[in-house]
């Protein structure tokens, strides 16, 4: 076991701080450098509605496409400035004591910390199997990754279902779970040639061509819980990753009204922008679920290539993994990181995460020719 820092610094780390302009980025998890060509022109169509502010028939369609894609009633439905923004929210829950499973995102952590809620963590050891005997009986709220950023760990939801008990609230970060493959996705079809597609709020824009009728079963998700309507349940989406919408902060947070009540209380006005909201109602509609399937068939395919070729390197990788990234354990890492970077490619170091240490990395999964210049610098600073 590695020593627990409970340094904010340490804590507020994150991958984006290592990737400098120009490198080649294995430390940020964001699939592609921007969001696909029809989801730009999507929220380019709203630019003429900046002069407004953001009005409430856009907000709720927002949640009325959230709610649909996740088969729950719109006032189960949170909007938020990224999944971050739930964190921040959740000291307003006022646990007497919170539990936070690690290793994992560490944003919850800080939050409650800086608000001076009582945390105890529980660290898992590799291969970082959740035992739920070993959260507190009296913690009353347990915050929670599925899958786990960083050891790329996807906990079965009958798990989760255990971690259950009364005047307790069980709060799953799903930041990750549209990157999760799950059933063999449609193929895409081409739309025919001066093909539309409406967007809300605004005039037509040119069609996603995607299929718009794809099954719900494209949709499927493993182990997630974000269709489980349940008074003491929480779950927070991120639309950053797999959309590429970092620098746009977009996400939800899905759970029981009164719950979500209670987080809102004393939230200003306006709390997301006219592009927040229309990226948020564009990804959750059909035919943009369906392409998110495809991505994670294709993430999967490139995260068993990828993790075969570290193998052959004498690299420790941690598997199973189903998330978009896998954590590694290197001989001296803080001397790779400092090769790679001379060599302009960015990892992520994981000794910021609570239970694992300096040799710990964690990278993103990339395509067959980002990763061959990864193995090459690798192969290079090993031998």
């Amino acid at each position: 076991m590695f020593e627990d820092s409970v340094d904010p610094a340490m804590l507020r780390h994150h991958g984006d701080v290592e990737a400098r302009p120009g490198m080649l980025d294995f430390a940020v998890n964001v699939q592609g450098l921007a969001p696909p060509a029809w989801l730009r022109t999507r929220l380019a169509a709203r630019l003429n509605d900046l002069g407004r502010y953001p009005g409430a028939d856009d907000e709720h369609a927002a949640r009325t496409a959230v709610a649909a894609r996740h088969g729950r009633a719109t006032e189960d439905v949170l909007l938020l400035a990224g999944a971050a923004e739930g964190f921040a929210m959740l000291p307003r829950l006022a646990p007497r004591l919170a539990a936070v499973v690690h290793p994992s995102f560490t944003e919850p952590e800080l939050a409650l910390r800086e608000a001076g809620v009582p945390v105890t963590r529980v660290v898992l050891d590799p291969p970082y199997i959740l035992d739920p005997a070993l959260v507190p009986e009296e913690a009353d709220l347990v915050v929670l990754g599925n899958p786990t950023n960083p050891t790329s760990v996807l906990h079965p939801a009958e798990t989760l279902h255990a971690l259950r008990r009364p005047g307790r609230l069980l709060v799953v970060d799903e930041a990750f779970a549209d990157a999760v493959h799950g059933p063999t996705p449609p193929q895409p079809r081409t739309a025919p040639t001066g093909a539309t597609a409406p967007a809300v709020g605004a005039t037509h824009v040119p069609s996603t061509g995607l299929d718009p009728l794809a099954s719900s079963a494209a949709a499927d998700e493993p182990e997630s819980l974000a269709s489980t309507a349940a008074p003491d349940i929480l779950v927070l989406r991120s639309l950053t990753k797999t959309w590429a919408l970092a620098g746009l902060r977009c996400g939800y947070a899905l759970g029981a009204p009164e719950v979500l009540a209670r987080l809102t209380r004393g939230r200003p006005h306006w709390p997301l922008g006219t592009l927040q909201l229309e990226a948020i109602t564009a990804t959750a509609e059909p035919a943009a679920v369906a392409e998110s399937r495809r991505v994670a068939h294709r993430i999967a395919a490139e995260r068993a290539a990828m993790v075969e070729r570290l193998i052959a390197l004498g690299i420790d990788v941690h598997t199973p993994a189903t998330g978009p990234f896998l954590l590694l354990r290197v001989p001296d890492g803080p001397l790779l990181r400092k090769h790679l970077a001379d060599r302009g490619i960015a990892v992520r170091r994981a000794d910021t995460f609570p239970g694992l240490g300096p040799d710990h990395l964690r990278v993103a999964v990339r395509g067959p020719a980002e990763v061959d210049q990864l193995i090459d610098a690798v192969r290079a600073a090993l031998w």
